[in-house]
């Protein structure tokens, strides 16, 4: 009986034995999935560097790996990208959220895959206001001629005093003959009157008045002279001078002429002169032209009104033609006579007496 009992706490102390040994082996070794048993080394994450627009990088946080094999999302990183204007001005534009991808794993981690944020366009505002034409001024080109369709009639009046010394009511215009290139041609000057900038002056003696006619351009001058043996005024003088330019070929040419010894619209003392077109040559081309002109000088009792007018050869009235016709009407009526009378005495003699 006693030998059967030491046998069987022998066994029991066997089993214990070998079931603390089995269980210290199954402490000794590490679990199949974290062979070889060896501490866990912390794997390299890189930090994706993210360019913004602004100039500025910002990295994203590491991820954060635990030792019992798991890896912890972290969060989000949320980038505010700054997108810069031409104009200078700074738009906030929506901010853009990487998710970055975590793998779990019972051995290796994988860093996050950084994703292509997107960055919207920058929006351009073209605040570049174009450059301003400074435009330059073109040098001043000299007048044009005027044409002729514009005549107008001045009354250029001489006064000495309360006296009036001459009167001239007239359209005038200097005419210059010239030729480019073996082609006559020619340019006019018209005169202006009073309103636009004309001036009268000179002197009034008892037989010469000296009328100056000014302008910006240049000048005309009459010598008015009384003849007391004849009767009668003419002008004996006259000249011009024009700054004007009427040769396109030589813009800046200078017109002048003068004649001492004209003997020029004359009339009766107390008289005017009158004439509708005159055209007066005063040599090297130049013409002065009066149209509706009417001209007196001494003896002018009313200032308002000129003398009886004396035409000029073109307007005086020419009868010839009315002496003509008034001659043929005489000669038919004579003939008309003398075929009644030759006709009655016929009649006359072919009667006998009884």
């Amino acid at each position: 009986m006693m030998k059967n009992g030491f046998k069987f706490l022998t066994m029991a102390f066997a089993i214990a034995t070998a079931l603390a040994a089995a269980q210290d082996e199954k402490k000794s070794k590490p679990p199949a999935s974290l062979s070889p048993p060896e501490e866990f080394s912390k794997p390299t994450i890189p930090s994706p560097t993210k360019h913004h627009t602004n100039g500025t990088t910002q990295k994203p946080k590491p991820t954060t790996q635990h030792t019992n094999g798991t890896t912890q999302k972290p969060k989000p990183t949320t980038h505010t990208p700054t997108t810069q204007h031409t104009n200078g001005t700074t738009q906030k534009p929506k901010p853009t959220t990487h998710s970055p991808t975590t793998q779990h794993g019972n051995v290796t981690t994988h860093p996050p895959t950084p994703t292509n944020s997107t960055t919207a366009a920058p929006t351009t505002h073209n605040t570049t206001s174009s450059p301003s034409n400074h435009t330059t001024a073109a040098p001043p080109t000299p007048p044009q001629p005027t044409p002729k369709a514009n005549l107008t009639v001045g009354n250029y009046t001489l006064r000495k005093g309360s006296k009036v010394c001459a009167m001239t009511l007239a359209a005038l215009q200097i005419r210059v003959e010239y030729s480019v290139k073996n082609n006559k041609s020619e340019g006019t000057f018209i005169v202006p009157d009073l309103k636009n900038g004309a001036d009268v002056s000179g002197n009034c003696e008892d037989t010469v008045v000296n009328f100056n006619l000014t302008f910006k351009q240049g000048f005309i001058y009459l010598k008015f002279q009384m003849n007391s043996t004849e009767k009668s005024v003419y002008v004996g003088s006259i000249a011009m001078e024009l700054m004007y330019p009427l040769n396109p070929a030589d813009p800046s040419a200078k017109y002048s002429a003068r004649n001492d010894s004209v003997q020029l619209f004359r009339a009766a003392v107390g008289h005017s002169f009158s004439c509708r077109n005159q055209s007066v040559f005063l040599g090297k081309g130049i013409h002065l032209d009066l149209t509706q002109g009417r001209m007196q000088a001494f003896n002018i009792s009313n200032p308002s009104t000129f003398g009886p007018p004396d035409f000029c050869p073109a307007d005086q009235p020419d009868y010839r033609v009315a002496i003509a016709v008034g001659i043929v009407l005489i000669i038919l009526i004579v003939i008309v006579v003398l075929a009644y009378l030759i006709g009655r005495r016929k009649r006359t003699d072919g009667y006998q007496s009884l």
